[in-house]
């Protein structure tokens, strides 16, 4: 990890690539009339942060695929894709997310931002979680979704160019999130590309000849600020030492690295999504909806979301939901929504559904290994009926299904002219079938005034 955060540091440049972020970037002023913009010089990696932001948000162990270095050009889709393909070999992982998909296609040089290859992964992201595998969930970010929709209709890009099939293991989450994983303390003028010292060095000796009125003093800090040109051939501690000189002294050096901690900053929220399933879990229980719950080292998101636009992400003909996260007063950063993207499912609207039928499935099928190649006969039927029943009886009593008493919460059948016939037998099958009643979320809560007459 550290090598990774030294990485990531050295390739960072001033900010993010202006194709992925435009109409948003981070600019400063140089002088009175002008104005600089800043730019990523290289591909937008987001994993090292994005793993920070999991882990802040309750993440605990995890599995991560390396499909290449830091030192690469670009980002490719083939790469991240191979990386989905090594995950078919692991039973363990029960989430699947790659933050870097929303940097696919972004960085093109004839300015495509369609996000074709980031819709590309993600939909084989959906078809690894509900196709191949079955067994777990994937967490989608939208493409372009630090801007607002209604500038850049980026929710009906995305519901566009998904694909509908296996929506229910899958759901998605708008906008991106404004964090606070960089602090500016770990900046200075060494995520400046070097090409471009000259040109900070001019900026700020102007800003130092308009404000400072003394001429000596602006001597002894044109002097200071002149030691940029030279900062390859400097030790480490001379070149902290100049840092913070240069932070002492020029407050526009200080607002370039607040841009820079603002971009770098500026994160997709899947992997937040990721921690929050995590703690939800480990705190409460998969059944229970990953919504209405703060998100930690978030402080806003890029995007204010009212009733009325949360309702155009909620429901969509298509059925393609999108759960929103909102800032609300005194609460913070919530998450608020808990749909997958089959929204126009009965059966599997809901995350938490979804996700408790995925536990109950595996937790039943792995057990049941016991008891391969035993005597297909009425003792291993019985055998297996009562470890499955104590089982779904302590999950009914952790409040994972609905229902008064464990009669109406789920039911387990097995045995020959109930599940099975004589010729399914013979061939070795042992058919077990379970029903279950899964609690769903409050996701409405209506409540009515009348008024009524005096009574006394």
């Amino acid at each position: 990890m550290a090598k990774a955060k030294q990485d990531v540091a050295a390739i960072a440049g001033i900010t993010v690539n202006p194709d992925l972020f435009s109409g948003d970037e981070e600019d400063f002023s140089g002088g009175k009339d002008s104005k600089y913009f800043l730019s990523l010089d290289g591909p937008y990696y987001l994993l090292y942060r994005s793993i920070n932001l999991f882990f802040q948000n309750g993440g605990g162990a995890c599995y991560i695929v390396s499909v290449g270095t830091y030192s690469a050009k670009e980002i490719k889709s083939a790469e991240l894709a191979s990386g989905i393909e090594l995950l078919k070999k692991e039973q363990e992982p029960t989430m699947l997310v790659i933050p870097e998909a929303v940097s696919l296609g972004a960085a093109k040089k004839d300015g495509a931002t369609d996000g074709a290859e980031c819709f590309t992964l993600q939909q084989a992201m959906v078809n690894h979680c509900g196709y191949e595998m079955k067994n777990r969930f994937a967490i989608l970010d939208v493409f372009g979704g630090f801007q607002d929709n209604r500038d850049n209709s980026c929710i009906d890009t995305f519901r566009l160019k998904m694909s509908t099939n296996f929506p229910a293991f899958s759901a998605a989450y708008y906008p991106w999130l404004n964090t606070s994983i960089v602090p500016v303390s770990e900046l200075s003028f060494r995520n400046v590309h070097t090409d471009n010292l000259d040109e900070l060095v001019k900026l700020l000796t102007l800003e130092v000849l308009e404000n400072v009125p003394s001429a000596k003093k602006q001597d002894s800090i044109i002097a200071e600020i002149n030691k940029l040109t030279t900062i390859a051939s400097k030790s480490a501690a001379e070149n902290n030492e100049l840092h913070k000189t240069l932070s002492a002294v020029s407050p526009l050096y200080n607002q370039v690295l607040t841009g820079i901690q603002h971009k770098l900053n500026l994160l997709p929220p899947s992997a937040a999504l990721a921690g929050i399933y995590t703690m939800v879990d480990n705190s409460r229980g998969v059944w229970k909806a990953p919504a209405n719950v703060s998100l930690s080292a978030v402080s806003s998101p890029t995007v204010n979301i009212n009733h009325e636009e949360q309702e155009d992400l909620n429901v969509d003909t298509a059925g393609k939901s999108i759960n929103a996260i909102r800032t609300f007063i005194g609460e913070g950063t919530l998450v608020w929504g808990a749909r997958t993207l089959d929204g126009n499912s009965l059966d599997w609207r809901y995350i938490n559904v979804r996700r408790t039928m995925i536990m109950l499935e595996e937790s039943v099928r792995l057990a049941t290994k016991a008891y391969v190649f035993e005597p297909n006969v009425a003792n291993t039927w019985v055998t297996i009926k009562s470890m499955i029943s104590n089982f779904l009886a302590s999950v009914w009593k952790r409040g994972g299904l609905a229902g008064s008493s464990p009669e109406d919460a789920f039911s387990v059948h097995v045995g020959l002219g109930e599940t099975m016939t004589g010729e399914d037998i013979l061939e070795g099958i042992l058919r077990v079938t379970v029903l279950v009643a899964l609690s769903r979320p409050a996701e409405f809560i209506e409540i009515t005034f009348q008024q009524q007459m005096q009574k006394s």
